[in-house]
């Protein structure tokens, strides 16, 4: 009978957007999804090259996506087969020389390997039907060597017969940093010129400089291009490096980026990616940009697998304290902030081998509640969902997307082979197919998860309030509050059950013996239950009250 219980408590919570019936309580609610068209959203992180081949040839691709965008959202609310994003980051699609398309040979085009403009536009308007938001990555710190900037700027330079250069002769020698007097090792010699220029993460990708005027010229017409076929927003890669260690001239460069956009479209969403600790991105809030990366909570050593594995001196209580915390940091820089919380992307070990143990699964499924329960705009790396693993070299990262294990994996339909030299990965909790219609796999979990986020828009776009005193090292209470609305979200991060009195805590003007059980998720045969004003906590499990 537990294992029946359990199955229910995540069928009921599945069904939430269809019937209204909310798990643990037993009673018909009318709770409608509440999907609101703003700039918080759920974004799901595609790696084109990994997720979906249409054509056979191993390699993801536009097509393939746009085949697979009913898995991310179908666009009709009243169904329950879809993930809910209503966003998507695509990672670079531009041609480039490397399987990661982080070296851009040509900014306003489609790499060949993904398709072309056609397919493109194609997906632009079946995102936007399903009422998903697109951006892409922009990479601005740097080009490919291959690319006819540098190609231009190289062949004066190695011209010049120890000539003085002159950007009135060729501008484009001033897009990029040559310099005569290299500092330290992330500079390369052009040819035997005695220039050297600046490439902070590879010989191959010439930093641009992005103080130059013409080059900001040209990124606002390269924004255009996009924008005009229908681009949603931008992130922008290794903003945190346009000039490494300057903080004030990164803002600057992101302020001016920011006004640009925002003069063509004001609803466009700008994401930064600023790898440094918390202090040092909230900072950059200031260029008026949407979001930067919340990097403190992702990672394996980040707030939330911390707070999970009780490491470092995190627990539950450090999670909602931090929670808390970050809303102040970022809105002392910018009133207007919209977090940006994500818990792996594709530089980073995926989060199914965070844990170990007999409670792994459990821990790896309460882990993406602790994400997507956050506010503002949360992003979820593809195959997340799915708990799939991989770490050590990038490649392992970017493994294909798991969408069956048929024989070997490569010739099941949309399967990819993934980037060469990736190593052999064992997963752990099964391809797509094997978990759809298990109601107690990580997929059904997660999919539980952000229909809960699409039915209370408290919980994106709220204001955190840790409710300290009601919370130990293994509960964590949060109250959301948003256009005077407000919930309750508790969780247990520990493997025992815990009870929470919530009869003091006064909520949307009513005392804690009139809430309600809005929404709850386990991860074990144990169910939550809520009696006057006290909340039972399985392990691992989170409840939402109203």
């Amino acid at each position: 009978m537990k294992a029946k219980r359990r199955i229910q408590a995540l069928v009921l919570a599945l069904a939430l957007l269809v019937t209204g019936v909310f798990a643990g309580t037993g009673k018909e609610k009318e709770k409608e999804p509440e999907i609101i068209d703003d700039k918080y959203r759920t974004y799901y992180e595609v790696f084109l090259y990994s997720f979906s081949d249409s054509n056979g040839d191993g390699i993801g691709d536009i097509r393939g996506l746009i085949d697979k965008l009913d898995y991310i959202n179908d666009g009709d609310d009243t169904t329950d087969t879809d993930l809910g994003c209503n966003g998507i980051w695509l990672m670079p699609v531009m041609p480039s020389t490397t399987y990661h398309k982080y070296d851009v040979t040509d900014y306003e085009d489609i790499d060949a390997e993904y398709g072309d403009l056609d397919d493109f536009k194609e997906l632009v308007t079946e995102c936007h039907k399903r009422g998903i938001r697109l951006i892409i990555d922009l990479v601005m710190n740097h080009t490919s060597s291959k690319h006819p900037w540098f190609e231009a700027a190289c062949d004066y330079i190695e011209g010049l017969g120890g000539a003085e250069p002159s950007e009135a002769e060729c501008p484009y020698f001033g897009y990029y940093n040559f310099t005569r007097e290299p500092k330290g090792d992330v500079y390369y010699e052009v040819g035997d010129t005695g220039w050297y220029y600046e490439a902070q993460f590879w010989s191959e990708m010439p930093d641009l400089n992005l103080e130059n005027q013409a080059v900001r010229d040209e990124f606002d017409g390269i924004t255009s291009f996009w924008m005009d076929l229908g681009v949603d927003g931008f992130r922008l890669d290794a903003a945190g490096e346009y000039e490494t260690g300057q903080t004030t001239k990164n803002i600057e460069i992101l302020s001016w980026f920011h006004s640009m956009v925002e003069e063509k479209n004001a609803d466009a969403y700008i994401v930064a990616e600023v790898w440094q600790d918390l202090d040092t991105y909230a900072k950059y809030y200031e260029s008026g940009i949407d979001s930067c990366f919340d990097f403190a909570f992702a990672n394996a050593d980040g707030i939330i697998a911390d707070s999970l594995k009780k490491t470092a001196g995190y627990n539950a209580s450090s999670y909602g304290n931090a929670a808390a915390n970050v809303q102040k940091k970022l809105a002392a820089y910018n009133a207007d902030y919209i977090d940006a919380p994500f818990y792996t992307n594709h530089d980073m070990a995926r989060s199914a081998g965070y844990y170990s143990g007999d409670y792994s699964e459990n821990m790896t499924k309460i882990s993406g509640a602790m994400n997507l329960f956050m506010s503002g705009n949360a992003f979820l790396y593809y195959g997340e969902e799915l708990g799939m693993k991989g770490s050590g070299k990038d490649e392992n990262k970017r493994a294909p997307m798991y969408w069956s294990d048929a024989g070997d994996g490569k010739t099941a339909e949309g399967m990819c082979h993934g980037p060469e030299g990736m190593d052999a990965i064992k997963m752990k909790y099964g391809s797509l197919e094997e978990q759809k219609d298990d109601p107690d796999s990580v997929y059904n979990f997660y999919r539980a998860v952000i229909k809960l986020r699409n039915a209370y828009p408290e919980i994106a776009r709220g204001q955190v309030a840790f409710l300290k005193d009601l919370s130990d090292e293994n509960v964590c209470v949060l109250k959301k509050t948003w256009n005077d609305r407000e919930l309750v979200i508790a969780f247990n991060l520990s493997e025992q059950a815990e009870t929470v009195d919530l009869s003091d805590v006064t909520l949307n003007g009513r005392e804690g013996t009139k809430m309600s059980l809005g929404g709850a998720l386990t991860t074990t045969d144990e169910e939550i239950g809520f009696s006057g004003g006290t909340l039972s906590l399985p392990a691992y499990s989170v409840a939402i009250l109203e």
